[in-house]
């Protein structure tokens, strides 16, 4: 059984048991009453605009009370098979440790197979606990097409493909959303006596759209807790309104539940009833939202406020609505207005406007969830990402692309002008990421759960008949606005395959350039250059060797830190990383050399963010490193040992480790600005003054602080027992970390080779440096002081 996460995640259960069914646990109900306005605004006002979408076009031939009876049949079997079964019962149980989305299905597979086309990975990262979904038992026929697919990186390139396709069509989903939400609402207004004109409407739309992108900054959790009543009060309002409907116009729609309704509804209708499935494919809309959003609550929370309130809520809705137009025909074009008893009209209207303006949330939502992912996994370029809640890691708000967002919802807005031309495109943007996520999920039933090809044949040949009837009625209104999402999606996908593709080359360029050990060894331990005091980190995406912006460096600065640090931070596929985890420590040189490497590891869902603590952790990290391989070394007493333990021997040490317990003794102090501590005799020098001088007025009133911390040796680890050579080397540490810490990063110009096909050349030379152009750096991305940061420049050529 796979260990709970943290952040939220629940244990998995015995299958005996019914995973839903533990109201104990109040976070799971706050969660579940957040959900509401997060998670289900976009679905529970589907009823707005269903029937009349439906019924639009050439069904307006056969507006009679069988042909309604059979739309509500094929409306609630659509909510019964797609939503409940698909999603609440199958789909939420292969969540990438509490991470939803096609990305987490993609992370999901890739830690269970060779299936990744992320460069850096190690061994050591697949001894994470929540790496593997379970023991593996490498038997049957899942075996064996695991490693079919293994062995072809065609195969694995095509996954990554279809991937980011449907990740690009959720985010198009966040710029279609708000833009059908807000304009539905508003266009409640011209069932009113005074009716504003289609401008005015539309002035009224935008002025909301903008509010509502302004409020993201608030974070998930506040926005949750601000529109979750207005959700619940709707919902609990179109359920009254349904079962008023029900009693008093036709008690008898209770009997188009029956499916023989649908084969009515085709007998009847025949082709013009199957491109109208285009608009029962609207009840569904917001779906995926359920998964998506899983980062940001838990599977039980989902489950609980769909199963108990979110489904019979729709269903009597429709059902009633349903009942109210078999006996009013003529009300269809404006169904569900005409539906609700004069004496709650404006009440309804009120809380209606509201909640379909709450509908947009659920997308953008899933949209700041889905490219956190994708940055993650070296798919996106590197973005700002604010961590909302101190306590749901998956809680963001992205500032860029929510605004991004909103310039396309209003120009999406101000160009169709037309909800029904929003709406096919929407549609067809829902059915597609199905469709994506229903092919994903059947290579976890085989690659992660390990179960029969013909079980998951039978699962996707079985979903992908349902799901394709509605495909291609949906694929039928791509001239009708339809062709809005594949652009965006054609788009995006562009753009992010280009950025992993020049990511790779990249990677690739520096692992065929690295630097030798026999170059290093043959310098010598002063590496013939002056060692000077201080701690130097070399920051590079390589997890082992050495990097040629190292000799790059030191060819051009005869001049070198005492100690050097060459530092990897990278992600691994997992949503969560445990700081007793994080650091991977190892030695790249022999002990006179004091050159170590530092893997930093984080999860897809871990806050990305140096805190000004980073240094004072690597410093006691490489300190316990030093201690256990000299620990080691006495219990081998192998003098071969020592020499073969460098560049290939790697530790895992805690970056939470108690000082208590430590071998170095922390003294911290707080220091205003983010210069590193220099040695007294070094502290006086001209440039440094001046330089702290220009770092105090760019920075102001302590706008960075940073820990000054000043290690010593413990008493109990500094006696008899230590060999001389440890406490040498813990000593110079201990010095290095008080002259200073100097960041080292390369400044790259990424080109292609003269003889690269035109096809690369514009990849490289113009698709992937505008990205990298107009992305956030490196040293902003990771927080580097910039009084302490030396860039190397250097040309890559892919």
């Amino acid at each position: 059984m796979m260990p709970a996460a943290e952040s939220g995640v629940l244990p998995r259960r015995n299958p005996s048991q019914l995973p839903w069914i533990n109201l104990s646990s109040s976070r799971n109900l706050i969660l579940a009453y957040q959900s509401f306005g997060v998670v289900y605004g976009d679905l529970s006002t589907s009823p707005l605009y269903v029937f009349r979408s439906t019924f639009i076009g050439k069904l307006h031939k056969h507006q009679t009370e069988e042909t309604v009876f059979g739309a509500f049949s094929l409306i609630f079997w659509t909510l019964t098979l797609i939503p409940l079964l698909k999603y609440l019962l199958l789909l939420l149980s292969a969540d990438g440790n509490g991470e939803g989305g096609t990305f987490a299905l993609y992370s999901l597979l890739c830690r269970n197979a060779k299936l990744s086309l992320l460069p850096n990975q190690q061994a050591a990262d697949e001894e994470l606990p929540a790496y593997k979904f379970g023991p593996s038992t490498g038997t049957g026929s899942s075996s064996r097409f695991t490693s079919f697919l293994e062995k072809h990186k065609s195969l694995r390139t095509a996954l990554l493909v279809l991937v980011l396709f449907g990740a690009a069509i959720v985010i198009g989903d966040g710029v279609l959303t708000p833009a059908i939400s807000v304009m539905s609402s508003m266009s409640g207004l011209q069932a009113t006596e005074k009716k504003l004109t289609d401008g005015e409407l539309l002035v009224v739309a935008c002025v909301v759209l903008v509010g509502l992108f302004a409020l993201q900054h608030c974070g998930t959790h506040r926005v949750a807790f601000m529109f979750a009543p207005i959700v619940i009060i709707w919902l609990i309002s179109i359920l009254f309104i349904g079962l008023y409907n029900i009693i008093h116009w036709n008690p008898k729609i209770i009997h188009a539940i029956s499916p023989h309704y649908i084969i009515k509804f085709f007998r009847v209708t025949g082709q013009d009833g199957w491109i109208s499935l285009g608009g029962v494919l609207l009840s569904v809309t917001g779906t995926e939202a359920m998964f998506a959003n899983l980062g940001h609550f838990t599977s039980l929370s989902i489950r609980l406020a769909f199963a108990v309130v979110v489904y019979p809520c729709l269903v009597v809705q429709y059902m009633g609505q349903a009942a109210f137009l078999s006996k009013n025909l003529g009300s269809i074009p404006n169904s569900f207005y005409d539906s609700i008893p004069d004496t709650v009209f404006w009440p309804v209207f009120v809380i209606a406007t509201l909640a379909a303006i709450v509908g947009s949330q659920a997308v953008i939502t899933a949209t700041f969830s889905i490219i956190k992912q994708c940055h993650a996994l070296g798919c996106f370029p590197r973005i700002k990402v604010v961590h909302t809640s101190k306590h749901i890691y998956g809680q963001i708000y992205i500032p860029e692309i929510n605004w991004i967002l909103m310039i396309l919802t209003l120009a999406i807005a101000i160009g169709f002008r037309d909800t029904t031309l929003i709406g096919n495109a929407y549609g067809l943007a829902c059915i597609i990421v199905m469709f994506v996520t229903t092919f994903f999920m059947a290579l976890v039933i085989v690659v992660v759960w390990e179960k029969s090809i013909f079980l998951a044949a039978l699962f996707l040949g079985t979903v992908w008949i349902i799901e394709g009837v509605y495909l291609s009625a949906a694929l039928m209104k791509v001239p009708q606005g339809g062709w809005v999402p594949l652009v965006l999606a054609f788009i995006l996908m562009i753009a992010m395959y280009v950025w992993h593709y020049g990511t790779r080359r990249k990677y690739s360029f520096d692992l065929h350039n690295k630097v030798s050990l026999k170059w290093l060894l043959g310098l010598g331990p002063s590496l013939g250059i002056v060692r000077v005091p201080g701690i130097g980190l070399v920051y590079s995406e390589l997890a082992t060797g050495v990097p040629a912006i190292f000799s790059h460096f030191v060819t051009n600065l005869p001049a070198f830190h005492k100690v050097v640090v060459f530092v990897c931070v990278k992600s691994v596929p997992v949503p969560h990383v445990s700081p007793e985890e994080r650091y991977l420590i190892g030695r790249v040189c022999p002990k006179p050399y004091r050159m170590y490497r530092c893997v930093v590891r984080y999860g897809y869902k871990d806050i990305q963010r140096e805190d000004g603590d980073f240094e004072n952790q690597l410093v006691q990290s490489i300190a316990e490193f030093i201690q256990m391989e000299a620990s080691d070394l006495q219990q081998s007493s192998s003098a071969s040992s020592e020499s073969q333990s460098y560049d290939g021997r790697m530790a895992v040490l805690s970056s939470q480790k108690s000082l208590s317990n430590s071998i170095l003794t922390a003294v911290s102090e707080e220091n205003d600005f983010g210069e590193p501590t220099i040695l007294e005799s070094s502290s006086k020098s001209m440039t440094l003054q001046s330089l702290r001088s220009v770092y105090e007025d760019e920075y102001p009133q302590g706008q960075v602080r940073r820990r000054r911390v000043r290690f010593r040796l413990t008493p109990s680890s500094g006696g008899a027992g230590m060999e001389s050579s440890v406490r040498e080397e813990l000593m110079d540490l201990i010095r290095a970390k008080e002259a200073g810490v100097a960041y080292i990063m390369g400044h790259s110009y990424v080109k292609s080779r003269k003889s690269s096909s035109w096809l690369k050349k514009m990849t490289i030379d113009i698709g992937y440096s505008f990205l990298r152009k107009n992305c956030r750096g490196p040293a902003v991305a990771l927080n580097v002081p910039h009084i302490s940061l030396i860039e190397v420049g250097m040309i890559y050529y892919v």
